[in-house]
């Protein structure tokens, strides 16, 4: 699975390099892996998520998604998570990425818990999240499935959601498969991306508001209007002006490199809008 040439990384202001919470994502699977190499029936008891233990392991729903089957099983996770992970970190920002990625894969335990007795290990819940989200940012984005089928992310995620849902209600449940946990993350995913509680979410709320101000000061109006607005605004304009400067300015900077690269003075500005923006 690739990007088609000309379209990939580069195009989505990308490297072929993974991005920081991509990095340690992937290290720490290849970490528990290892580990599950040397002791496989601690780990496997410890950290993998059976519902009939919940209670003596409350920690399983989140380690389970670091503890993989087998090797391919831990190959294919984390080449999805190479290639589909870094775009989404990149616009999101590291603390964004990381929450998304947990929540789908609790997702997925979730839904197995309350239909799947089995024991289930793997990432596959949360990179299905992770899968969705690239699709509902970039839908046309050609992938070369084997590195030779080109198809739009948009139909390559929406088949695969098909399958899942399938797998999961078909004679495939009794397989070794946790489809249901595939099935968790995308419903968990869908559910978290349309409800809009991510970071950017704000930031673009707070772009919205910049942009609202800053157009009525083009906008015409009649001379009664003009004289209401001056009345009430006064020399704050140029103030805000030179605020909303500023804030264009930090949201150009997430949009490029993310929220974790903004400053402590830059984040106390965004803050600092919001509340002005809450009060009015």
């Amino acid at each position: 699975m690739s990007y088609q040439s000309g379209f990939g990384y580069d195009s989505l202001g990308m490297s072929l390099r993974p991005t920081p919470m991509v990095k340690r994502l992937l290290i720490a699977n290849v970490v528990i892996f290892a580990i599950t190499l040397l002791l496989p029936a601690i780990v496997g008891d410890w950290l993998a998520f059976q519902p009939a233990r919940i209670v003596f392991r409350p920690w399983a729903p989140l380690t389970y998604m670091f503890v993989h089957a087998s090797l391919g099983h831990l190959f294919f996770n984390m080449l999805m998570l190479f290639f589909f992970g870094p775009p989404l970190e990149g616009r999101w920002g590291e603390r964004e990425f990381l929450k998304f990625y947990l929540i789908c894969g609790l997702g997925g335990a979730v839904l197995s818990f309350l239909f799947l007795p089995n024991s289930i290990v793997g990432a596959s819940a949360a990179l299905y999240g992770v899968m969705l989200a690239f699709a509902m940012n970039w839908p046309r984005a050609p992938i070369y499935v084997f590195g030779i089928f080109p198809v739009e992310a948009r139909f390559l995620v929406g088949f695969m959601a098909l399958v899942a849902l399938l797998s999961a209600t078909g004679s495939a449940q009794g397989s070794n498969v946790a489809h249901l946990a595939h099935l968790g993350g995308l419903i968990t995913g869908w559910i978290y991306l349309k409800a809009d509680w991510r970071a950017g979410a704000t930031v673009g709320n707070m772009r919205k508001a910049a942009t609202r101000t800053r157009r009525l000061a083009i906008v015409p109006r009649d001379e009664s209007e003009d004289e209401q607005i001056s009345s009430r605004v006064g020399s704050k304009g140029s103030e805000d002006s030179a605020l909303y400067d500023k804030v264009d300015a930090v949201l150009d900077k997430i949009s490029a490199e993310g929220m974790s690269a903004l400053t402590p003075d830059e984040l106390e500005l965004l803050d600092q809008v919001s509340r002005k923006h809450r009060t009015n």
